[in-house]
């Protein structure tokens, strides 16, 4: 149930085209949060805002260094996603066969004059 949550939280970050600058912006390396904001058209709260999704989701890390606030991406933070991903893309390859012999299956059924799903019989598969 964590990691339901967890992934919930990341694909909602993932979501929202702001947030996706605001990782691209990092992939750069560790900046402060007024940096990441000034090319914004938004305000220094709205920005902190998506700041706050982006940590509970664990797709970057604060580190207050004074007066400042240090933002950096989490490697280990899209783990999960593309995971979930790979999981559920696996088995793509078989059904693509499958659909792609069943269309075949139609082609043949078409120049042969049967209804598409009958056998030569003209039963129904």
């Amino acid at each position: 149930m964590v990691e339901d949550e967890l992934l919930d939280r990341t694909y909602a970050a993932l979501a929202d085209p702001t947030r996706r600058a605001l990782l691209v912006a990092l992939r750069a390396g560790d900046a402060r949060i007024i940096d990441l904001a000034r090319p914004l058209p938004m305000s220094f709260a709205g920005v902190s805002r998506h700041v706050g999704v982006l940590e509970a989701a664990g797709l970057i890390r604060r580190e207050v260094r004074g007066r400042e606030h240090w933002l950096s991406l989490r490697p280990d933070g899209l783990r999960l996603a593309q995971a979930w991903i790979a999981e559920q893309t696996a088995f793509w390859p078989a059904s693509a066969d499958a659909l792609a012999a069943r269309l075949e299956r139609s082609r043949q059924d078409d120049r042969s004059g049967r209804p598409s799903g009958t056998s030569p019989t003209g039963t129904a598969w």
